[in-house]
């Protein structure tokens, strides 16, 4: 039985979804018992299984969901940002971003926002202790596994999990990392957060989650978000790197 619990003043839930029509009223069902105090903002991108029908259904029937229609598919990055954008705009204190497909557990919710009390951004992490995967393939592990240790190596942050998205903010975070200047599309778009938050000397943990491979409906993986990841990531390390200030030679101890 999920433990519900209570946002730190308002608090919304943002799920970004594209052809979720199997899997948005469980999703939505789980994180209204978890907070049900919180709101949902569920941004659909014209999903053409009928997802943003049975969206608005469900905000007919809860004045806890609302659903915001953008006019396609244009990646998760720029989903976020609109609704972490509309979101701030509608003074929520506390924001949550989770997946559609039923990855993200909401009886995770609780460690998420516990340690929000002390933390500017919590990351729901697979990789650290505690934190598992269900029914993953080997192929979507290794991949992950990988792609944090070339972010965490190139970027220089000492975090495990910074590709995932199930993650609390306070939306006075959210404020100071610049969503306005957001380029990332796909899944970079997570590292790309985690980055800018790390740069504002903002407070970022982990707390272990458990990832659920989906069951219902299709990844959106794809090659070309795996090669915009590695293009953005490399391109933000070597910047770092040439801005760092150089050890003048007389300071060199020889």
């Amino acid at each position: 039985m999920t433990e519900a619990i209570e946002f730190a003043g308002r608090g919304a839930v943002v799920i970004p979804t594209y052809n979720e029509k199997d899997n948005i009223r469980p999703v939505t069902a789980g994180v209204r018992t978890a907070v049900p105090g919180a709101d949902l903002l569920i941004v659909d991108d014209n999903s053409p299984d009928g997802t943003g029908k049975i969206a608005d259904e469900l905000a007919a029937a809860d004045k806890h969901i609302h659903v915001l229609h953008r006019p396609a598919k244009a990646g998760l990055g720029a989903a976020y940002v609109t609704g972490f954008q509309a979101a701030l705009d509608r003074g929520y204190d506390t924001i949550v971003e989770m997946d559609a497909d039923g990855s993200h557990q909401p009886e995770d919710l609780p460690r998420l926002l516990a340690a929000l009390t002390s933390a500017d951004m919590v990351l729901g992490s697979r990789w650290m202790p505690g934190g598992k995967t269900l029914n993953w393939p080997k192929s979507r592990e290794f991949l992950s596994r990988a792609g944090n240790s070339y972010a965490r190596i190139m970027l220089g942050i000492p975090l495990r999990d910074i590709t995932g998205g199930y993650r609390a903010y306070r939306a006075s975070a959210l404020g100071k990392i610049g969503l306005e200047d957001v380029q990332s599309v796909g899944y970079c778009f997570q590292i790309d957060l985690v980055r800018r938050a790390v740069q504002a000397g903002l407070e970022v943990v982990e707390v272990p989650i458990t990832f659920v491979e989906r069951t219902h409906g299709a990844s959106k993986m794809s090659k070309a978000i795996v090669r915009e990841a590695l293009w953005r990531v490399t391109r933000w390390g070597i910047a770092g790197r040439l801005r760092r200030p150089q050890i003048p030679a007389s300071d060199v101890a020889m």
